[in-house]
């Protein structure tokens, strides 16, 4: 539900359906695995709870991440996470 909330939670969720898609490149899903797990480890550079900067720092380590690997991300990971945001937000 929170990641949800973010401004850049559709491209959280690609970045996630992209690193689970067996036809994405071994070192693409690395790298995009890495940068999903800083932004669910609780000890980052600023934490989360700060309100207005505590995703910042997530934000930025995921979009260099998708902008290193942005061919690899298809039109069918984000329709993913679009599919995936709007069921979420039915509940």
């Amino acid at each position: 539900k929170l990641a949800g909330r973010l401004p850049f939670a559709s491209d959280l969720l690609a970045a996630y359906y992209c690193a689970m898609d067996p036809t994405t490149p071994r070192k693409v899903r690395v790298i995009l695995m890495a940068a999903l797990a800083y932004f669910v480890v609780p000890t980052d550079m600023i934490p989360d709870f700060i309100a207005g900067l505590g995703y910042t720092d997530d934000a930025t380590v995921l979009m260099a991440a998708l902008g290193t690997v942005r061919q690899h991300v298809h039109p069918r990971h984000r329709d993913q996470a679009e599919i995936a945001l709007d069921g979420a937000d039915a509940n």
